[in-house]
C-alpha cells in the first residue's frame, strides 16, 4: 500500500447517453464488465447506496460491503451501514487499511456517484456503446480536471449485449 488515505474510486459502467440504471437494474448484460469489476473490487471495501445494495440483493464476497442509507429499520446480514457519505468514505478507508489495500471502490447509484466525486481519485469508466432508455446518469468529468490514463476495448463475449471500452480517468494536480 502506499503512503497515504486510501483512494477513493468510482466504478460505473455508463452508456453512450449518460444512462447507467433503468428502474434499478443495469440497461444491458455485459458479462465481461461484471468479470472486470469483480477483479477490480475484491479484497477492498465498497461503498454503495441502499438502492444499488438492494438491486444486487446480497453483500459481495470477498469484500466489506458498505450501504449508505436514511432508512433506521434497514439491517441487512453482512454489511456495515454509514448514513452519510463521510462516514462510509471514512469507514471504508480504514478498512482499506485494515486490509492493506490502498483503494475505496464507490459502485453506485447515481446519487452515490455525484455525491463522492469531489473526493476521487480515479474512475474506472465502462464505456457501453449502446443508447438505452434509462432513469439514472452519470456523467463522466473531463479535462482539465481529469485525464484519460488507459483506454482498452473490452473483448465481447457471448454474453455481452454491447460493445464497451474499458477507461481509466485520474484526477489531475
Amino acid at each position: 500500500m502506499s503512503g497515504g488515505a486510501p483512494r477513493i474510486v468510482l466504478v460505473v459502467a455508463v452508456a453512450e447517453n449518460g444512462i447507467i440504471g433503468r428502474a434499478g437494474q443495469l440497461p444491458w448484460r455485459l458479462s465481461s464488465d461484471l468479470k472486470r469489476f469483480r477483479q477490480l473490487t475484491l479484497g477492498k471495501p465498497v461503498v454503495m447506496g441502499r438502492k444499488t445494495y438492494a438491486s444486487i440483493g446480497k453483500p459481495l464476497d470477498g469484500r466489506d460491503n458498505i450501504v449508505l442509507t436514511r432508512q433506521p429499520d434497514f439491517h441487512p446480514p453482512g454489511v456495515y451501514l454509514a448514513g452519510a457519505i463521510e462516514a462510509a468514505l471514512a469507514l471504508g478507508q480504514r478498512l482499506a487499511a485494515d486490509r492493506g489495500v490502498d483503494e475505496v471502490m464507490v459502485i453506485g447509484g447515481e446519487e452515490i456517484f455525484r455525491r463522492t466525486l469531489d473526493r476521487a481519485q480515479r474512475i474506472h469508466l465502462t464505456r457501453v456503446h449502446a443508447t438505452p432508455a434509462g432513469d439514472a446518469r452519470f456523467d463522466p468529468p473531463g479535462p482539465p480536471a481529469w485525464r484519460e490514463t488507459h483506454r482498452a476495448p473490452m473483448v465481447q463475449g457471448p454474453n455481452d449485449q454491447f460493445p464497451a471500452d474499458f477507461i481509466v480517468l485520474d484526477r489531475q494536480a
